[in-house]
């Protein structure tokens, strides 16, 4: 809420309460900011000196500040302090920090459709309160609802009146603010719940259009629209609109109550920001290249380019082995992408064990150490096999005589019977294998 210098017709001090700004002034009287001896902040508004002569207006403004004190709800600025008997009466309620509904439109523009309904939601059950109270706050309207850090809040109660009682002045004329009064209170009648209702459908199209759903003119002709032509509600969004124009019927009868409109509210701003969500767009899907496996990812470092970064010679291309006896360094992927000067791009993330890389040819490079190896293997196990063969060979070989000469193996003699029964060819063996001398 704006607040200007006080000026020199203004007072310093009002009851126990000391004057510092001034929060504002309306038909009723002016709005001041001021602090208690504790430090809290108020908002006081002090009546006009000519309405404070009117002794009817002091005793139905004594009864209506009465039935302030019943009302209890977060959406309403709570009534502090009062004094009916001074010579300008005048009450304190809880200063509200924040803009106005009036003032956020004006320098921001219309709200969105969930926010309307999010900030109608709260002052419908705002009202709720009020009227339980049996108040009808009679001048709901931009200005008076001021959007807190913890929502919005009903403020001014300074004209409102007890449920049934007249909307006219002594002087005859209606009280409140033209493109926002409801025919009832234009024509005099009582005024009910419903009249507070009729405020705020006007007060959710002046959010959804930044003007008054009357137009614009002088009170007469203001005052005339309301009672005669239906509400102009180009550019209120299609989800409010049927529920503001119920709100702003002439019988006050065809009026949704509070509390009916607080749920209804409630369910279209629920709707509204489910939509805005939805609507916008995603968030970036995280590749499987990019998402963490635990495992060295593709976006790993040439190892060409780490080893010229720290001064090294490059490794031998094709799996040939450099001068300096340093292996080649196999890539950690199984697959290889031909990207922009063919240059392979690493593997894809996910994809298994990783293979080793091949030439261009598809071949596994050649190992020179590996190559040693097995062909030292080969050589000894073929020595190994030779050695066996000739020691088999060296065991069943031929006879050999006490001259180191082979001796060539006689002809068996076919066996002949002696006189004595003795076989011929054994005997003759027997003395050729007795040794000599």
């Amino acid at each position: 809420m704006a607040m200007m210098r006080l000026r020199r017709e203004d007072p310093r001090v009002v009851g126990s309460f000391k004057i510092h700004r001034r929060l504002g002034a309306g038909g009723m009287g002016v709005v001041y900011l001021g602090s208690d001896r504790r430090g809290q902040r108020v908002a006081l508004k002090v009546i006009r000196p000519d309405l404070a002569e009117d002794q009817e207006f002091r005793s139905r403004f004594a009864r209506e500040v009465s039935a302030a004190r019943r009302i209890r709800g977060g959406c309403t600025a709570r009534l502090v302090a009062a004094d009916l008997e001074a010579d300008r009466p005048w009450f304190a309620t809880q200063y509200v920090p924040g803009p106005s509904l009036h003032d956020k439109v004006a320098e921001e523009g219309p709200l969105t459709a969930a926010e309307i309904a999010a900030v109608g939601a709260a002052l419908s059950e705002g009202l709720v309160a009020v009227h339980e109270a049996g108040v009808v706050h009679r001048d709901l309207k931009p200005s008076n609802i001021l959007l807190s850090p913890k929502g919005p809040r009903i403020i001014d109660f300074g004209i409102a009146w007890a449920t049934g009682a007249s909307t006219l002045t002594h002087v005859g004329t209606a009280v409140g603010s033209p493109g926002f009064l409801a025919p009832e209170q234009v024509r005099g009648a009582a005024v009910t719940p419903a009249t507070d209702v009729f405020a705020l459908g006007a007060t959710l199209a002046y959010a959804s259009t930044s003007d008054s759903p009357f137009g614009h003119g002088s009170s007469e002709v203001m005052l005339y629209r309301v009672v005669h032509e239906e509400a102009q509600l180009k550019g209120v969004p299609d989800a409010l609109a049927p529920l503001v124009r119920a709100c702003l019927a002439k019988d006050p009868e065809e009026r949704p109550s509070t509390l009916q409109l607080s749920l209804r509210l409630k369910e279209i701003a629920a709707r509204e920001a489910q939509g805005l969500s939805s609507a916008r767009p995603p968030a970036p899907r995280v590749s499987e290249a990019e998402r963490p496996t635990g495992r060295l990812t593709e976006h790993h470092p040439d190892p060409r380019t780490q080893r010229r970064t720290q001064g090294a010679p490059p490794p031998p291309r094709n799996g040939t082995p450099s001068r300096s006896g340093a292996r080649p360094v196999p890539s950690r992927g199984n697959s290889t992408r031909s990207g922009s000067g063919g240059r392979p791009v690493g593997p894809r993330s996910g994809a298994g064990r990783p293979g080793p890389r091949t030439t261009g040819a598809g071949r596994r490079p050649a190992n020179p150490r590996l190559l040693r190896q097995r062909l030292f293997v080969f050589v000894v196990v073929t020595l190994l096999v030779a050695l066996g063969i000739a020691a088999a060979q060296g065991c069943q070989g031929p006879e050999r005589g006490l001259g180191g000469e082979q001796r060539q193996q006689e002809p068996v003699q076919p066996e002949f019977t002696t006189p004595d029964g003795m076989m011929a060819e054994r005997y003759e063996s027997t003395l050729e294998m007795r040794p000599q001398g």
